[in-house]
Formats: structure tokens, C-alpha cells, sequence
């Protein structure tokens, strides 16, 4: 399961440097594509908040039940954060491709915001809460999580293996991308 998060992870990465990359030309002046940010941040919200982030809470409720002495659960709290930032971002975009003038200054603010939560709070998961869950989780808790999280659980919309329309475009930008 941590193997699949930690997988999740560098697919996000890839997204979030375009996504900065994006914000860097958009600051320096030049034109983007609002169509393949949206794209990102609806894969983000569609994917990483409905599959990803749910499954992480499943394990770390499991942790704080079975194996911690701290019942605070931050993850879901920071998941929530992340929540928000993606719903602000989504609802600029959506202004932007509806037509509607959103100052230049406030999309770039909002994308080096979003971008630079996403990144912090994947550190924090790689550097504090996943080798914490590797350390003290059993192969018998890892079996029950799993049993657990099927319910959570979907494939990959954008970086399956197989053919899938949904995405299409932007898996196609990310090919074609430098």
C-alpha cells in the first residue's frame, strides 16, 4: 500500500512541475494553457482527493487507533487544507476559461500557493508519516488496511497503463511536453 502511495506521489510531481513551470512563464509574461492547468487540478481533485488522500487517512486512523499513543490526526486536517487550495485554484481557472478577467498577480499568487502546499505536504508524508506507518505496521495490519481501503480505492485516471479517455489530452501534453 505504501508502495502505491509513494508511486501516486512522483506522478503528482510530474504534475506539480508543470504546474510551476506554468505559474514561472505566466509570471514572466507569457500565455499559457489554462486548459491543461485545469486539467491537473481536476486530476488532482478527482483523483489524488477522492482515492489517494482517503486511503492515507484510512492508514493513518488505523496507525492512531492501533499504535499510537497521539490520537491527533494532522493528515486529515492537512488533506482538508488541500482540499481548499484545490477548490480556490479550480474556481479561478474556471473564471478564466468562462471569460471573466482575474488579475494576473492573484492566478500567479494562487498557483505558487497551491503548488507549494502540495509539495510541503508530500514531504511531510514521505519524510515523517510514511516510514513512521513502514516501521510499526505489521504485514497483518498492512492486510487488514488493505481490506479496508478496497472501497477507496480506483485506478489511476491519468497514468494507468492502458488506454482511457478521460485525461486524453493531458496525458498526451505530458508526452509531447518538455
Amino acid at each position: 500500500m505504501l508502495k502505491r502511495l509513494m508511486h501516486d506521489h512522483k506522478h503528482i510531481a510530474v504534475l506539480l512541475n508543470v504546474l510551476k513551470n506554468k505559474q514561472m512563464k505566466l509570471s514572466e509574461g507569457e500565455s499559457i494553457n489554462f486548459i491543461v492547468v485545469r486539467d491537473i487540478v481536476e486530476y488532482m481533485q478527482g483523483y489524488a482527493e477522492r482515492c489517494h488522500h482517503p486511503v492515507e487517512d484510512i492508514i493513518y486512523a488505523y496507525y492512531l487507533a492501533h499504535k499510537a499513543n497521539d490520537s491527533i490526526d494532522k493528515l486529515s486536517a492537512e488533506h482538508e487544507l488541500v482540499i481548499q487550495a484545490s477548490a480556490a485554484l479550480m474556481t479561478t481557472l474556471n473564471l478564466i476559461l468562462s471569460d471573466i478577467v482575474v488579475a494576473r498577480e492573484k492566478l500567479i499568487v494562487d498557483f505558487a500557493d497551491y503548488v507549494a502546499l502540495q509539495e510541503r505536504h508530500m514531504q511531510m508524508e514521505e519524510r515523517e508519516i510514511f516510514p513512521l506507518l513502514a516501521k510499526t505496521l505489521t504485514e497483518k495490519d498492512w492486510q487488514l488496511i488493505e481490506s479496508e481501503c478496497q472501497k477507496s480505492l480506483i485506478d489511476d485516471p491519468l497514468f494507468l497503463d492502458r488506454e482511457q479517455k478521460e485525461f486524453e489530452d493531458l496525458r498526451a501534453y505530458l508526452t509531447t511536453a518538455d
